[in-house]
């Protein structure tokens, strides 16, 4: 029987230095979705999730221009749009190159609500930056007219800040875990997912981004998945990361990564979420996982490359 494997890509990936047209975002998917298929054609099954950061954002300011003549979109929807459009793009590159292959597969996106608790801290705090950069008084006026939170960003202007609260259900599991079984490779849980809450009329979708390594790993535990591979942009995880006695990992047990957590060796804004993502997801019964770029997936499924982590 085939072993599944769930690859979580990054949103920044899809973007190479700082080309954001479209044709120039599908060709890095293309590149990215080579490599996928490489793997296809060893006889994973695979599940694809994806960050979709930079996108909200270049949405966000269409929006934001546009303004004067159409109204605002919540930020749920805007999460089903690019979950929709890099699904897409994702779909069509992989199935093309496994045809090239001579590989016989059906690729779908399936644009995934995640619940979140509505009592999270993190609705207390709010601390995840979108939009564009705004003066004081257009910040003050958003916060005034359309309840936002704002804050001062570094002394470069002032954004809008949403919650990041923590993923606890894939509402679509069921049907894509149906998918997989099925056949198919499944691109789902885009951007971390779409955060939605239950009330007493249903599901309803707020304003917050969810990490999408910790959905990631969500759905990873959710399916039973043997593997859980995180896409970045470095080819191994390091310790003491920029500096003169920066040392690369090949591998790395569930205690020795808790261990460098603590020691501060991961940060908030980089390894740190990808760190801890693996560690829950080992915690709930993973079986391995591994940290490397895409180039070097090949290589790192055959223990050559990346950083492996296991119980």
């Amino acid at each position: 029987m085939s072993k599944t494997a769930v690859i979580a890509i990054g949103g920044n990936s899809l973007i190479v230095d700082n080309r954001i047209a479209m044709e120039d975002q599908k060709k890095a998917v293309e590149e990215t979705c080579y490599y996928v298929a490489k793997m296809i054609e060893k006889g994973w099954n695979v599940v694809i999730t994806h960050g979709n950061g930079p996108q909200v954002g270049f949405l966000l300011r269409r929006i934001e221009l546009a303004s004067n003549e159409l109204p605002l979109i919540p930020l749920d929807y805007i999460g089903a749009d690019t979950q929709g459009a890099i699904g897409y793009m994702i779909q069509q590159s992989l199935t093309n190159q496994l045809k090239k292959m001579g590989i016989n597969k059906k690729c779908v996106t399936v644009v995934t609500q995640v619940k979140v608790d509505p009592q999270d801290p993190a609705f207390q705090k709010p601390t995840k930056p979108i939009g564009s950069f705004m003066s004081y008084e257009e910040a003050k006026k958003n916060e005034k007219e359309k309840g936002w939170t704002v804050v001062e960003d570094a002394g470069r202007g002032w954004r809008r800040v949403v919650p990041s609260p923590y993923p606890q259900e894939i509402i679509e599991r069921e049907a894509i875990k149906a998918l997989i079984d099925k056949g198919f490779i499944v691109t789902a849980v885009g951007g971390g997912g779409i955060p939605v809450i239950e009330d007493g009329d249903g599901l309803k979708g707020i304003a917050a981004v969810i990490d999408k390594d910790y959905a990631s790993s969500l759905l990873a535990n959710s399916i039973d998945a043997d593997l859980f591979i995180i896409s970045t942009a470095v080819d191994k995880v390091c310790l003491n990361y920029g500096k003169e006695n920066q040392k690369e990992l090949d591998h790395l047990t569930l205690a020795e990564a808790k261990q460098y957590t603590q020691e501060g060796h991961f940060a908030a804004g980089s390894m740190g979420p990808k760190i801890n993502a693996i560690i829950s997801y080992l915690e709930k019964g993973g079986k391995e996982a591994i940290i490397t770029s895409p180039g070097k997936l090949a290589e790192a499924l055959e223990g050559k490359n990346g950083t492996k982590i296991i119980n």
